[in-house]
């Protein structure tokens, strides 16, 4: 199988708390703001549209949801964490997130990198900022991947990437830019996946 076929993967369970999760051998996470399309970019790993579920409404995905990599020796996990932001939840379930998501990304033992996805049509928010200093803060191994390569006009794609770079005080080469809708990049994403999760 070639490191740009798409992912075998298959959803697993949904969990509110890192002590309830199953037990793994090794697994990567992915995170960002609640409308950056981290269901979309799940679904295209896989090239599976409903694997992952993808909402109009920010802020859907309220649990860690894990789903296996069915490749291997099948003991991979690609977890889904809560966005961050302005989703439109339960004051009582956005209370929650920061515990939670802080939570499994510094306990949790199997977890050998953090896909942080940031808007590439935006650009890092104050939000991706912060969590990009506490990811380095608590020294949690970490990728930054820039989504919505497609929504940024052609002619402004340089100054986009050097800026967004910038603001993630990264060099340019460091982040990974993705389109789940054209594809672009993808197939990059699937084989760093399979870095981390097949040995």
């Amino acid at each position: 199988m070639s490191s740009g076929s798409p992912l075998q993967i298959s959803f697993v369970e949904s969990a509110s708390r890192l002590h309830t999760l199953p037990d793994a051998t090794v697994e990567v996470a992915f995170v960002g703001r609640s409308n950056v399309g981290k269901s979309s970019l799940i679904n295209a790993l896989a090239n599976h549209k409903q694997l992952a579920r993808v909402s109009n409404t920010p802020g859907r995905t309220q649990l860690i949801n894990l789903f296996s990599l069915d490749e291997g020796d099948g003991l991979g996990t690609l977890v889904d964490l809560p966005g961050y932001g302005y989703a439109k939840a339960a004051k009582s379930v956005r209370r929650d997130w920061p515990a939670m998501i802080e939570g499994y990304l510094l306990e949790r033992d199997y977890l050998v990198m953090v896909f942080i996805l940031i808007d590439g049509e935006i650009g890092p928010t104050k939000l991706d900022q912060q969590m990009l200093d506490w990811l380095r803060q608590s020294e949690v191994p970490h990728t930054v991947v820039a989504t919505k390569h497609d929504k940024v006009k052609s002619s402004q794609r340089a100054t986009r990437k050097n800026k967004l770079a910038a603001g993630c005080q990264l060099e340019k080469g460091d982040i990974v830019w993705v389109s789940a809708s054209k594809g672009i990049g993808i197939d990059m994403l699937r084989g760093l996946v399979r870095a981390h999760l097949l040995h």
